[in-house]
């Protein structure tokens, strides 16, 4: 019993930071969705030590294993748009391929210039390739 109050706790915690991070941003017109600014609290939090770790981990961990349960409302809509990927599927494609390809490019290379760049100042050799 007190583990299922430790857990809606938890995820009272969670939700009100969501609420609150929305209701920002509704009121001030920020322009991010209130569910991003409340990652950004979270982390905030987390970080100077306000909420440990162990104050949500129970909630959050339950969420992050059922997240592919919150994908399956948003997999049905896509349903509806079959129009749209069979006029446009090609671009899409591209655009998701490039995507995710073009950041993967941008961090591999400046991960290894700036180790390479680490090592100049070492005094050491570096292969560029």
């Amino acid at each position: 019993m007190k583990e299922a109050w430790k857990f809606l706790w938890q995820m009272a915690i969670l939700a009100g930071l969501f609420w609150g991070s929305d209701w920002v941003v509704r009121a001030t017109g920020l322009p991010m969705p209130g569910n991003v600014l409340g990652i950004v609290v979270l982390f905030l939090l987390l970080l100077t030590g306000i909420v440990k770790e162990d104050h949500i981990s129970t909630a959050a961990n339950f969420l992050l294993k059922h997240m592919v349960f919150f994908f399956v409302p948003v997999a049905v809509g896509l349903m509806q748009w079959g129009g749209v990927f069979y006029d446009y599927g090609w671009i899409l494609l591209v655009a998701i391929v490039v995507g995710a390809v073009l950041p993967l490019l941008t961090v591999g290379l400046l991960g290894r210039a700036l180790r390479c760049r680490a090592r100049r100042r070492e005094g050491e050799s570096c292969n560029p390739m």
